[in-house]
């Protein structure tokens, strides 16, 4: 029916098409098909680009903020274009080249991830940040065509000039709920399962197959073969990709993807250590026949021994660890305190396997717990004598993990000489995020103590659950060093404690802004902002020579 009236009048209207009911039934399918991939491309843009350039808050400010600008540009050019070529073999022509391009993404972001995962490890910041935007510049084209299908689908579905709010409100809702399914799918089930590349290649082969249904229904066979050519190309696509590493590193011997991370473990003189994402910083160090790593890890040893004169590792009864990661500190203190219990918080059930597989992490005392830190902690009927937070690591500091309400839980946990021990990054003269966390955890301990660890831009804050003084570390040193089976690991952790200590700084004089009196709560722990100034600083400073 096609029904022709003089414009101007609310009641009159020209309509160029009147869908059957079984078009228009596929038009919705379609609008849910087009709703999901551009969401599933969102979503798998943050992994693709999470190996190279890290999954922080700015990455996902500027994937989200991009593809946002790009959907706008979309909705605007495809109302335009829907006016003037009002049909479904247009749409579906645009939906399938949208779709194609989106599959190509990953082949052609791979030279220039490699480019930035390079830059990454030898921190050429004009390279990094010409890669990171190429890369985002290649979803403009097909996020953009995906854009033009709501309201080309509006224009297609409207009958009559009556129904077009019900009509317009139906393409929005289907949309919106294949975008509902487009945001879980990828993360929770395709990634972890095939991969990125591998996602990005079936939601694009997905929609091309759901184009080709359309364009066959609405003109025939003719119109379809000339567009089938890209199921071929996408096919012969992930046959060129399977198999392919994602990043080359010298010394990697495996790398997988999560819901979480992507995960790389590197093996170098017999050493074996865990990255994450882009790779800035192992979490964990595993060797056959070595203990003592020169890190992080064993500075959690320390913690007990801030408690008064004499006290001896069999005082230590169990311990928790927030941020497992491959099970580093489990192993060491299993060594120096014994086969003490250990709850081992990780929120990535792929990083445990990945650290029975490679990194020895299959100590029966050890508890590996696939669960957020804080969360878990909370639903734990235990107390420890060490609870050890290591899930810092700027640009990622979980929040919920450095406020007043988590240090109480924390505290609640500990037993009555019981110490907490979190593992914090700083630059090399920016000490925000360290001074607002001992302003903050000093509110709930009555002893917080900092030590530096050398050659790195790591801190390990200690906090007591007794008062305490320092001279008790020295005091301990002295009896720990007399005895016959304590084992050196221990002794040359506290002896790093005892020389690298840092004096607490008062806050007189010193803006709130700068770092100093700051108490995170839940309701506001504006950690983000403190570590994101870190960055730029440290980048536009300079500061970033001193790393090389």
């Amino acid at each position: 029916m096609i029904i022709t009236i003089a414009a101007g009048e609310p009641s009159k209207m020209k309509i160029m098409q009147d869908p059957s009911k079984h078009q228009r039934r596929y038009l919705y399918f379609a609008v849910f098909a087009s709703g999901m991939t551009t969401l599933a491309i969102e979503l798998s843009a943050s992994h693709l680009l999470g190996s190279a350039f890290g999954t922080s808050n700015l990455v996902w400010a500027s994937i989200i903020g991009l593809i946002l600008i790009y959907l706008t540009a979309g909705y605007f050019i495809g109302g335009r274009w829907a006016d003037r070529s009002p049909n479904a073999k247009t749409m579906y022509t645009i939906m399938a080249w949208g779709a194609f391009t989106a599959g190509l993404i990953p082949l052609i972001a791979q030279p220039v991830l490699i480019l930035a995962a390079n830059a990454f490890d030898q921190l050429s910041m004009g390279v990094l940040f010409g890669s990171f935007t190429a890369v985002l510049v290649l979803f403009s084209l097909p996020v953009t065509l995906l854009g033009t299908i709501s309201p080309f689908a509006i224009r297609l579905a409207i009958q009559d000039a009556q129904s077009a709010g019900v009509t317009s409100g139906r393409i929005y809702a289907i949309s919106t709920l294949g975008s509902f399914v487009g945001t879980f799918l990828p993360s929770l089930v395709l990634i972890p399962l095939v991969g990125t590349r591998h996602t990005f290649l079936l939601f694009s082969a997905f929609l091309v197959l759901t184009a080709l249904g359309g364009l066959w229904r609405s003109t025939g066979w003719r119109s379809t073969f000339r567009l089938a050519w890209m199921l071929v190309v996408l096919a012969v696509l992930d046959l060129v990709l399977a198999g392919k590493p994602i990043k080359s590193t010298p010394g990697q011997i495996y790398e997988t993807e999560s819901a979480y991370n992507y995960i790389q473990v590197l093996e170098v003189d017999g050493y074996r250590m865990l990255r994450l994402n882009e790779g800035q910083g192992v979490h964990s160090m595993w060797h056959p026949t070595q203990l003592d790593y020169d890190g992080p890890w064993e500075q959690f040893l320390v913690a007990p021994f801030f408690n008064p004169a004499n006290y001896p590792t069999e005082r230590v009864k169990s311990m928790a660890i927030i941020g497992l990661a491959a099970g580093t500190t489990a192993r060491q203190a299993s060594v120096v305190f014994g086969p003490i219990p250990i709850d081992g918080f990780e929120i990535d059930p792929k990083i445990i396997a990945v650290g029975r597989e490679y990194f020895g992490m299959n100590l029966p005392n050890l508890n590996a717990i696939p669960q957020d830190g804080r969360v878990g902690l909370a639903q734990s009927s235990l107390r420890y004598s060490i609870i050890a937070v290591d899930a810092y690591r700027p640009p990622y500091i979980p929040w919920h993990l450095t406020t007043q309400e988590f240090f109480q839980e924390v505290h609640k946990h500990l037993s009555d000489d019981g110490v907490l021990a979190i593992n914090v990054g700083r630059a090399p003269n920016d000490r925000r995020l360290i001074d607002g966390l001992v302003d903050t955890i000093s509110t709930v301990f009555p002893s917080v103590y900092i030590v530096d660890i050398p050659s790195t831009f790591n801190s390990i804050v200690y906090a007591t659950v007794q008062p305490t003084a320092i001279e008790n570390l020295y005091a301990n040193w002295l009896y720990l060093k007399a005895r016959a089976d304590t084992y050196p690991l221990l002794l040359n952790a506290i002896e790093i404690a005892i020389a690298h200590q840092q004096a607490i700084k008062p806050c007189e004089g010193i803006k709130p802004s700068q770092g100093c009196g700051v108490v995170y709560t839940d309701d506001l722990a504006p950690v983000e902002w403190v570590t994101n100034s870190m960055i730029l600083n440290f980048v536009m400073t300079g500061e970033m020579k001193e790393l090389r």
